[in-house]
């Protein structure tokens, strides 16, 4: 009865080995057939584009003739600055950062909203005179672009483009900037197709909360090491504390060895 006993005992456990051998092999097996040959079982997944910002342009669309991608970069390298001026022209607040521009030698690009072109070409025609890029900033500066229809951000990104090249003389914007930086994949390569680099910045100087010349100057010292493009407004309200902000923040921009550029194209 004992040697009946242990030799079912030792029955039992040469089967579960022969279950655990069983299994390992199908898991070998299973691994085997899901890791295609040759591929590493440890390379890193691929990571997922962000929303609104992949460059892969939609066959469906017009194909852009300039990057979709938001420019942020200058054409001038690493110590590159870029100076965007948003939301004119205004008659008060345009010609007096025209002219701290020009006191500085600096070329900058002023992202213009087709309603405001339109109603001021003699600044328009200024700002182009000066050497300074024409950038869309659409036609009524609605921030919820992000969520609007594609027949509304067509009409506010193309219609705007028009006005600010009438306004112009026939010089065409080559630039878009998203009010409120709404972006969609559709605008971007909308506008692209049209010639017109979407564009973003590094730097908000924050000056439509008009908190002060000293306190926008601070700004700027302290964020343009994460990236060269600054923003700064021409309208939208009183701009005199910009135009004090500029006055100080371009040669002390020059005193740390940046140069003046524009946005990549």
């Amino acid at each position: 009865m004992g040697r009946h006993r242990s030799m079912g005992m030792n029955g039992r456990v040469i089967a579960a080995a022969i279950g655990v051998a069983g299994i390992t092999a199908l898991a070998a097996a299973w691994t085997t057939q899901a890791v295609p040959a040759g591929s590493e079982s440890t390379a890193p997944a691929k990571p997922r584009p962000i929303v609104g910002q992949t460059s892969v342009p939609d066959p469906q669309l017009p194909a852009p003739t300039v990057s979709m991608d938001i420019a942020h970069a200058s054409d001038m390298g690493a110590k590159g600055v870029n100076i965007t001026i948003d939301d004119g022209p205004d008659p008060t607040w345009t010609p007096q950062v025209l002219d701290v521009l020009k006191e500085n030698g600096v070329k900058a690009t002023f992202c213009m909203v087709g309603t405001q072109a339109k109603a001021h070409p003699e600044l328009v025609k200024a700002v182009v005179a000066d050497g300074h890029r024409l950038c869309d900033h659409s036609v009524s500066h609605d921030t919820t672009m992000g969520t609007a229809s594609r027949a509304r951000q067509s009409q506010e990104i193309l219609d705007a483009a028009r006005m600010i090249s009438e306004a112009s003389g026939g010089v065409k914007p080559l630039y878009y900037r998203a009010p409120g930086g709404a972006f969609t994949p559709y605008s971007r390569q909308l506008a692209a197709s049209h010639g017109m680099r979407p564009l973003g910045w590094n730097v908000d100087s924050k000056d439509f909360k008009q908190p002060g010349a000293a306190a926008m100057v601070a700004t700027v010292k302290n964020e343009i090491a994460g990236g060269p493009t600054i923003l700064f407004h021409d309208a939208g309200g009183d701009r005199s504390q910009t135009v004090a902000a500029l006055r100080q923040v371009l040669p002390w921009l020059r005193e740390q060895g940046y140069v003046f550029g524009f946005p990549v194209r």
